[in-house]
């Protein structure tokens, strides 16, 4: 069965949602909370990239995805925020943790959001071998943006 962008997106919407238990978990003064946080602030950036080439730029041309695609990016912006404070304060702190229960709250309310509802409005918009080409693109753009944050 060819992959498609809905599949592809689910991959890194399931890792995120992985991540961000595992966090939660972690415990404090470790490396381990640390490498846990780089890898979920890499794995947001290089899932938001690409997501917003491949999926939310093409539906932005409908007139019936502006609204979906525009609320999509908003909350992509608000979790870019979160990590951004989260990266200046002391991962140690209580502080610190309730910023990441903030985010993971905001990870899981955008990625059900967006399985729930973008997928369905953009899935209307996208013919069967679109989906397909921008799986391939997405997955491409991803994996370039993973080993760039990564270095």
């Amino acid at each position: 069965m060819p992959d498609n962008i809905y599949d592809a997106l689910r991959e890194s919407h399931d890792r995120q949602r992985s991540l961000c238990r595992r966090l939660l978990r972690s415990p404090p003064h470790t490396e381990r909370r640390i490498a846990l946080f780089t890898d979920l602030r890499i794995e947001l950036a290089a899932h938001a990239a690409a997501e917003e080439r491949f999926l939310y730029a093409p539906i932005l041309m409908h007139d019936a995805g502006l609204d979906s695609s525009r609320h999509a990016l908003h909350e992509h912006h608000e979790l870019d925020e979160i990590v951004e404070d989260m990266q200046v304060i002391d991962k140690a702190g209580a502080g610190w943790m309730a910023k990441a229960r903030k985010l993971s709250k905001k990870v899981h309310h955008h990625l059900r959001e967006e399985e729930t509802k973008f997928f369905q409005v953009s899935g209307k918009l996208l013919g069967a071998a679109q989906k397909d080409r921008l799986a391939k693109q997405y997955r491409r753009d991803y994996a370039r943006m993973r080993k760039s944050l990564e270095d």
